[in-house]
């Protein structure tokens, strides 16, 4: 690893803006450094922002995630083999929750998986959004592990905008906005419209724990959507709100809750395995290990008591012994208590065990609990 003093001359890489960006001031934005981009942390503030999203509908700019199109005769055969979740049950206009995975069955990264069905010779359309942080190293493990000779693949991150139209309003609050009747599609669904007259690619999906949608579009046509949903009422929110909000829906956050250390067993995410499949697929050896003879740790949910707020990378303690670390925690705005996550030794990660977090020196009690914490009732 390089030293600090080694770097010194070096040019800082400049961190990237989306086409959104002069639109923050515009709802004075505090702006932030998040995976060498500016982003919106808040507007008018977190816990304003998190009711909206819980109670209306909030607007999010996640133009800096990674954006994949790839185009083939063989494509979901071959992502089929980078992923342990089984593609073949995918029809046109539905998506798949899952993870990259390396040879270890560690998690490269958590994306989605839309497939838009196939042309008449047989050309299948998948697109595939993954987070900001791992596009590069996403996109390098794809076209490394794929058939680049019998498939077209287009990263079009740099050059789409996309939102996120997240709260119990947004089917209504959208809908005058596209050409589609949004009635009809269903969690995880997408199609291909119109929105505000311009070609836009729209999805069920969210990281909010609520209904909504992400839509992307040329930047033109994403600062026109952004400005009218904005006329219409509905609040911009930033990275702030989407925290607590995917936290309070026990969402994972990639590079703290999962990563390549970490196994989709071990994260609880053992419904996006499936060994039943005929066909192999990266770390399959490992997962089959693991579901036989089960894992040392879960990530558990953790309840605090009081307002003493566990924070990413405080120790997890058991009988005055460290045993875990937590990996993500916030006072919930809509619980009113303060919620984590922490990887625990698997005895200890049932409902209800006793646990304490250490805050700054001194110990708090905690308890294992159900996760999700908050889960939406419509």
């Amino acid at each position: 690893m390089a030293k600090s003093s080694d770097l010194a001359g070096l040019p800082i890489s400049p961190l990237q803006r989306t086409p959104l960006y002069e639109l923050y001031a515009e709802s004075k934005a505090r702006i932030t450094p998040f995976s060498g981009w500016e982003m919106p942390v808040q507007y008018e503030g977190i816990t304003k922002e998190h009711q909206a999203v819980r109670q209306q509908v909030g607007m999010f700019d996640i133009s800096h995630m990674g954006k994949f199109k790839l185009k083939g005769a063989t494509v979901l055969e071959q992502l089929q083999y980078l992923v342990p979740s089984d593609l073949e049950h995918l029809q046109p206009g539905e998506a798949q929750y899952t993870v990259l995975l390396n040879e270890q069955a560690g998690i490269i990264d958590d994306l989605i998986i839309y497939y838009q069905g196939a042309d008449t010779a047989g050309i299948q359309d998948v697109m595939i959004i993954a987070n900001a942080a791992t596009t590069a190293k996403d996109r390098d493990w794809l076209l490394s592990h794929l058939d680049q000779a019998n498939l077209v693949f287009e990263d079009r991150s740099p050059t789409q905008v996309l939102l996120a139209i997240q709260g119990p309003e947004a089917a209504p609050t959208f809908q005058p906005f596209v050409e589609h009747d949004l009635a009809t599609v269903g969690r995880f669904g997408h199609f291909e419209s119109n929105v505000l007259g311009k070609p836009a690619f729209v999805a069920r999906t969210g990281y909010t724990g609520e209904d909504g949608f992400e839509v992307m579009l040329d930047p033109g046509a994403g600062i026109e959507l952004w400005r009218s949903l904005l006329a219409a009422g509905v609040t911009p929110c930033g990275l702030g709100a989407r925290d607590t909000l995917r936290l309070e829906a026990a969402m994972a956050l990639y590079g703290q809750d999962i990563d390549e250390t970490t196994t989709p067993l071990e994260a609880g995410l053992g419904w996006l395995v499936h060994l039943d499949r005929n066909s192999d697929f990266m770390g399959r050896a490992v997962l089959a290990e693991q579901k036989q003879f089960g894992v040392a740790r879960r990530l558990v949910g953790i309840r605090m008591e009081g307002r003493n707020i566990a924070r990413h990378g405080y120790p997890i303690l058991y009988k005055q012994e460290a045993i875990g670390t937590v990996t993500s925690g916030t006072l919930s705005p809509t619980l009113g208590y303060a919620i984590a996550l922490a990887y625990v030794p698997t005895h200890l990660a049932r409902v209800d065990q006793a646990l304490e977090v250490e805050i700054r020196g001194k110990t708090y009690p905690a308890t294992v609990t159900k996760r999700p914490f908050y889960k939406r009732t419509m």
